[in-house]
């Protein structure tokens, strides 16, 4: 008999080794891809085109207005004509449509009970076990899989779309619950995240600490900071203490930089707060090196915010701030991974607003110093003489269906005024806020799987989609 050559003999090796039970070969390799999953909340169609003239003028364009192939997104709940964010971000992470109010539950859980009560008491979620079950989100499908994870947001970030991507409540409200969910280890954690999430930026420590700090809300008297640091999270309350965060490919890092939700853009202080596109950049450097694929939310939260005030310049500076931070990721994504191969970056909202552009106003420009441009008054067209009601007084390009500025009787507007920070727009229904709007929203998409993105879609599709493009 002839002796076996030694590549007959690694062969026979290789299949005795599988025979024998070390399926070291079977394991599957690590993820190379990559998902940067971007939500400006509220950001409406009408938001997005008030921002780019407010930032660079009509003839200009956004990074978001350059993204090669978009799509217009359906963001209905399961049951309202109007979303608020819960279901609509909880329909992208998990592709279940769910009832206004819910965090990534079944279609059949209630936020309410049958009289009408919320499920929540001092932030503490009073949810019977009854009430509907998790849904599995895309961030814990991909932690599973082997994925780096990270969530940053500018809101607080037990609030509902970050919320959304990690835990599972009945009502977004109980934050208490859902911080919990987030910190290893401790009672309410939620085992689908395995170690944890690897990288948490946002605001709201107040929902970390006990009642008994100055600030703290928890009721039951954990410091989930201390057991953040407990859990070997490197940990940052401010601007000096993030720039120090380890990138180091093994550390967790987490940054909880206010007390509730952080500052708009126009009014932070750079020195105590990093900017949303400094917190998508660290994220994105502490992801990368753990040279493993990922997936990243980002949030413009406060977008909503302003909205919901009625006041546009801040709304609108901060769709500009998050329109940077989609800047500074397809930059650093670009030098991670050359042409975007392994990498999809999908931006959209997850609802609209009431905001409106009024009257046949001539081309304004960006806004500047002395030029409100989009924030000012409507001037005709023809001969750039301010536009008026029937009464003959003037009025702005922007304003809302409904919110707290009503007029019981309009007058003159003064153009100095209109430039103010605090200068809250018109609204046609008077109410204590204003409130979302139940139009379709944009949604751009570039890399690898993106042209799977076009036409009109719904939000519960969009899930799909993300999975086809990693093929998890």
């Amino acid at each position: 008999m002839r002796p076996l050559s030694l590549p007959l003999l690694g062969l026979l090796a290789l299949s005795l080794t599988g025979c024998f039970g070390d399926d070291s070969s079977a394991k599957p390799a690590a993820p190379t891809k990559n998902v940067l999953f971007f939500l400006g909340d509220g950001m409406g169609m009408t938001t997005m085109t008030a921002a780019r003239i407010y930032s660079v003028g009509e003839d200009g364009e956004l990074t978001m207005d350059q993204l090669p192939e978009t799509a217009f997104v359906h963001t209905y709940s399961n049951d309202a004509q109007v979303t608020d964010s819960a279901p609509s971000m909880s329909a992208y992470m998990t592709g279940v449509k769910m009832n206004n109010e819910v965090l990534s539950m079944s279609p059949d859980t209630r936020a309410v009970d049958a009289a009408g009560k919320p499920y929540h008491v001092k932030y503490d979620s009073t949810c019977p076990a009854s009430n509907g079950t998790p849904v599995e989100t895309l961030l814990e499908q991909m932690k599973a899989a082997g994925y780096g994870t990270g969530v940053v947001t500018t809101t607080r970030i037990t609030h509902a779309t970050p919320a959304a991507t990690y835990s599972h409540v009945c009502h977004r409200d109980a934050e208490n619950t859902i911080a919990a969910a987030m910190v290893p280890g401790g009672a309410g954690y939620n085992a689908k995240l395995a170690d944890g999430i690897d990288v948490v930026f946002g605001g709201g420590s107040s929902y970390f600490q006990p009642s008994t700090v100055s600030g703290g809300l928890r009721n039951d008297g954990r410091d989930l900071i201390a057991e953040l640091k407990a859990a070997k999270y490197g940990f940052a309350a401010n601007k000096t203490e993030f720039d120090a965060l380890p990138i180091d490919g093994r550390t967790k890092i987490a940054g909880l930089f206010t007390k509730s939700h952080m500052a708009y853009d126009l009014d932070r202080d750079p020195a105590k707060e990093p900017s949303l596109a400094e917190m998508t950049a660290k994220a994105i450097d502490a992801l990368a090196a753990r040279k493993k694929g990922f997936f990243l939310m980002v949030e413009g939260g406060r977008i909503d915010h302003a909205l919901h005030a009625t006041n546009a310049r801040r709304a609108l500076q901060d769709t500009v701030a998050f329109d940077q931070a989609i800047k500074t990721a397809l930059q650093k994504m670009q030098a991670v991974d050359p042409g975007l191969k392994n990498t999809l970056i999908v931006v959209t909202a997850d609802h609209d607003h009431t905001l409106q552009m009024n009257g046949y106003a001539q081309r304004t420009g960006k806004t500047e110093a002395g030029k409100p441009g989009v924030l000012g008054v409507v001037k005709n067209y023809v001969n750039g003489a301010p536009s008026t009601d029937v009464d003959g007084n003037p009025y702005t390009v922007l304003g809302f269906g409904n919110g707290p500025r009503r007029l019981a009787t309009r007058g003159p507007i003064d153009d100095a005024t209109l430039e103010g920070a605090d200068y809250l727009q018109e609204a046609v229904v008077p109410l204590a806020s204003e409130t979302h709007g139940g139009a379709d929203v944009f949604l751009g998409a570039q890399g690898l799987g993106a042209d799977g993105f076009a036409g009109t879609i719904d939000n519960t599709e969009v899930f799909g989609l993300i999975k086809k493009a990693i093929g998890l």
